[in-house]
């Protein structure tokens, strides 16, 4: 595992721990080796994780799509850019880029980035780690709407651990070295 796509927010949120944790992670992800895949943002999560990344000697590549880049919101810092012609292949970039995946808070867009993931690994698309930077308690919802799809058979039981929280950068990163797969979703 090289290469880590981090989904997360461009905005910052409304406490200050989103984004010194953020930064944080960024800092630890490069000081063990690791590269970062992301949005190229420059603003809020993504530009904090991004920043953490580079301050520490780290590498980072943003992927942006070309309408969101003449917003003028594309980081100047970023180690390698790749410009994109759609959302679309942001995510498959990303995806083709990335050896495991993170969520960071972040609103709708990170969720349905993040859901591709899951859901993909579910069907045998991708088999990479998969875990969720829970900074705050922010995605104790989300696992509490997980658990009941799973308790209502809407998901396998086997994936109840497909995207484990992670409370600390340490343990997020544990969580991706030792991930054994679960298996491809059966039907019946």
């Amino acid at each position: 595992m090289k290469r880590i796509a981090v989904y997360c927010g461009a905005s910052k949120g409304r406490n200050e721990i989103y984004v010194k944790e953020a930064y944080q992670l960024g800092k630890y992800m490069a000081e063990q080796g690791y590269e970062l895949v992301f949005g190229a943002g420059s603003v809020g999560i993504m530009g904090a994780i991004q920043d953490g990344v580079l301050d520490a000697g780290g590498h980072a590549i943003g992927v942006m799509p070309k309408m969101l880049d003449e917003k003028e919101i594309t980081s100047q810092k970023v180690s390698e850019l790749v410009l994109v012609d759609s959302m679309h292949e942001r995510k498959n970039k990303m995806t083709e880029l990335a050896d495991a995946f993170i969520m960071a808070p972040g609103g709708a867009g990170s969720l349905e980035e993040f859901f591709e993931m899951y859901s993909w690994s579910q069907i045998g698309i991708h088999q990479k780690p998969i875990a969720v930077f829970n900074i705050n308690g922010f995605f104790e919802p989300l696992q509490n709407m997980l658990d009941g799809m799973i308790t209502e058979g809407f998901i396998d039981a086997k994936y109840k651990n497909l995207a484990p929280l992670c409370d600390t950068k340490e343990e997020l990163l544990e969580t991706l070295e030792n991930y054994q797969p679960l298996g491809v979703r059966t039907y019946d």
